[in-house]
């Protein structure tokens, strides 16, 4: 037997969606509870990808031709969110023109247009895909 065989792929452990009801707004006619959304785990390749989509170039102050780069955090997990959802479906296009919308992106915004809720919906997001600290932790964190 090898001795990398319980680092084979057959060995790992696959992981489960998960359900989280974002908003109250969304609610079962017929039990009045708020409706559940499904969610996959993202890949570490996934992760970089959107981290990557939402970092942009910052000029550093004083210093001409330097540069830092900054995580636009909202974009972020805004991204992240979207990519995560299995169901509803937010590519889907009447979905989309029911709110008036056109990108998945403004869908979430626009189902879960409550500021605590999708506050929320980030917190729990960070946390399904693994981050054991939200963003706003670490910036709070960085701040003092």
């Amino acid at each position: 037997m090898s001795k990398f065989a319980q680092f084979m792929k057959s060995n790992k452990k696959e992981k489960k969606n998960g359900h989280y009801a974002p908003t109250a707004s969304l609610s079962d006619e017929s039990t009045g509870k708020p409706i559940e959304w499904e969610f996959r785990h993202l890949t570490s390749r996934e992760n970089d990808t959107l981290r990557d989509a939402c970092t942009i170039e910052v000029q550093v102050t004083g210093k001409p031709n330097l540069y830092r780069p900054r995580l636009d955090t909202s974009r972020y997990l805004n991204k992240m969110i979207c990519a995560a959802t299995v169901c509803p479906d937010l590519y889907d296009s009447t979905l989309q023109d029911s709110y008036g919308v056109k990108t998945p992106e403004e869908l979430i915004y626009a189902m879960v247009d409550d500021p605590g809720e999708y506050s929320d919906l980030c917190a729990w997001m960070q946390k399904f895909q693994g981050f054991s600290k939200t963003l706003e932790d670490k910036v709070e964190e960085a701040k003092n």
